[in-house]
C-alpha cells in the first residue's frame, strides 16, 4: 500500500522513517543502531527516508548516507536546507549530497521559510537544482497557505512537512485544504507528538536530562498532566479495539486521506515493526467519531515548540 508525494512525485511506503532521532534530540543516540533501523525499514518496505542538514551539523545524514550504501534504489531520499537564499541552497544543497554519498535528493525541502527571502525566489532556487538534475522534486517545511500557494505558482510543490497528530490538529483549518486543492502531498511530521501518543510518557521524569522535550511547553507541569489525560482517553480506545495506542494514532492519520503520509522518527531498530502494526488498523466512522470526541481539535496543552521556535513557524 503505497503513497504518492504530489500529482508527479515517486511512490512511498504510506509510512515514513524520519532521522531525527539519530541526533541526540531525545537523549543519547547510537549510530550504528540507527544504521539498523534504516536496514530494518526498508526491508520491511518504508522507502521514504527523510533527514535535514540541521540535524547534528550534517552527521545525520552522513549517518543516513552510511545507512544507505548499496540500497540506494529502494529509498526515496528527502532532505532539507536551513535557509531560503539561492547561493545558501545550492550550497547546502551540494554539502548534503556530499554527506549523504548521491549523486541526487529525491525530495529537497526548505526546512523553514526564510522569512528575509521572498518565497518565489527560495522556489526559484530550488527549481533551478531540478533541472540541474541535482534534486528531483522541492518540498516545504511548516509553510503557511499563502505561501504554499504562491511558491506551487512558481514550481510544482511535491509535498509539504508539516506536524500533524492527533494533539496538533491546526493544519486542518487551512494547509491541508491547500494541500488536496493543488495536489501536494503531506508529510505530517510529530505523528505521535514526540512520544506523548506512545503513553510511554507521563510525567517530565520520564525524559532523560539531555532531552530536548524538556524545553517544549507542551512537556512541562499542568500542560503535561492535561496533554496526559488526553492520551488516557485515546488508551482507553485503543484498548477497545484491540491495538496499541501509537497504532492507533498512526492510523488516524493514516484515515485523514491519502495525501497525508506519516514520518515517524524512531531510534531503535526493534521498534520499526511496532510502527508498521498501524497498517492493519481499520478505523471505521464509529472509531473515528469516538477518537473525535476524545481529542478535538484543540484538545492539547501548551506549544509544540518553545517560544523562540513560534514565530518561524506557518509563514
Amino acid at each position: 500500500m503505497n503513497r504518492r508525494l504530489g500529482h508527479h512525485g515517486p511512490e512511498v511506503g504510506s509510512i515514513g522513517l524520519g532521522a531525527m532521532s539519530f541526533a541526540g534530540y531525545y537523549g543519547a543516540a547510537d549510530d550504528d543502531e540507527g544504521v539498523r533501523t534504516i536496514h530494518r525499514a526498508l526491508d520491511r518496505g518504508i522507502t521514504l527516508i527523510d533527514t535535514a542538514e540541521a540535524y547534528g551539523d550534517g552527521r545525520n545524514e552522513q549517518l543516513v548516507g552510511r545507512a544507505i550504501a548499496g540500497r540506494r534504489d529502494e529509498v526515496v531520499l528527502a532532505t532539507k536546507s536551513s535557509r531560503g537564499s539561492a547561493d545558501y541552497l545550492r550550497a547546502a544543497a551540494e554539502r548534503s549530497l556530499a554527506r549523504l554519498g548521491v549523486d541526487h535528493i529525491d525530495v529537497y525541502y526548505l526546512h523553514r521559510v526564510d522569512g528575509s527571502v521572498p518565497i518565489e525566489e527560495s522556489v526559484g532556487a530550488m527549481a533551478r537544482l531540478v533541472e540541474e538534475g541535482k534534486v528531483r522534486h522541492i518540498g516545504l517545511s511548516e509553510a503557511g497557505a499563502h505561501t504554499l500557494r504562491r511558491g506551487h505558482a512558481v514550481h510544482p510543490i511535491a509535498a509539504l512537512q508539516s506536524e500533524y497528530s492527533l494533539l496538533q490538529r491546526d493544519p486542518e483549518d487551512q494547509i491541508l485544504p491547500a494541500c488536496r486543492e493543488l495536489g501536494i502531498a503531506y508529510v505530517a511530521y510529530s505523528p505521535l507528538s514526540r512520544g506523548l501518543l506512545t503513553g510511554r510518557i507521563r510525567r517530565a521524569d520520564d525524559l532523560s536530562a539531555d532531552d530536548w522535550r524538556r524545553q517544549v511547553p507542551r512537556f512541562q507541569g499542568a500542560a503535561l498532566d492535561q496533554n496526559v489525560a488526553v492520551v488516557g482517553r485515546l488508551a482507553e480506545i485503543a484498548d477497545d479495539l484491540g491495538t496499541e495506542l501509537a497504532s492507533l494514532a498512526i492510523a488516524w492519520l493514516l484515515a485523514q486521506g491519502d495525501e497525508v503520509i506519516p514520518l515517524v522518527g524512531t531510534s531503535s531498530a526493534s521498534r520499526v515493526d511496532e510502527i508498521l502494526r498501524a497498517l492493519d488498523v481499520e478505523l471505521g466512522p464509529e472509531a473515528l467519531a469516538r477518537i473525535d470526541e476524545a481529542a478535538p481539535r484543540g484538545a492539547a496543552t501548551g506549544d509544540r515548540y518553545p517560544e523562540s521556535y513560534m514565530p518561524r513557524l506557518g509563514l
